[in-house]
């Protein structure tokens, strides 16, 4: 999974959802590119999920940039620990990704395989999002 080899401060506040993207705003590297249409967390198993799918269907031929990284940790209490007694221990970490933010990039591969790949990698992410182009 993907996880900071290093952070500052081992737990954080909670990240604020919503607003719009102002950077990851377009395709840079690939000829195609997931778009996320809607604000959400998206974690470290999402993001590996949805990259394997991509890797899998274009059979190591195309070139894959992954465009978000999840750096913010998420802490949990375990089960029936009462209430106070501070903060939990980090359990995951997950990526704060806001509407219009470019998520992986895919070059190599024909048009349709590239639609393809990308989409079957939407259905692994809990946002709606959208194929684009590079303009």
């Amino acid at each position: 999974m993907l996880m900071p080899k290093k952070t500052k401060h081992r737990k954080m506040h909670k990240a604020k959802r919503g607003g719009k993207a102002s950077s990851l705003l377009n395709v840079d590297f690939g000829s195609y590119g997931l778009k996320s249409m809607e604000a959400c967390w998206i974690s470290s198993r999402q993001i590996e999920a949805a990259r394997r799918v991509i890797a899998k269907y274009t059979k190591k031929n195309g070139k894959i940039w992954i465009r978000i990284f999840p750096d913010r940790s998420v802490t949990q209490k375990g089960g029936e620990i009462p209430m106070g007694k501070g903060k939990g221990a980090v359990d995951h970490y997950i990526c704060p990704v806001k509407p219009g933010m470019i998520m992986y990039e895919i070059d190599g591969l024909t048009e349709e395989q590239s639609l393809q790949a990308l989409n079957l990698a939407a259905y692994k992410l809990p946002v709606k999002c959208k194929i684009v182009k590079k303009d």
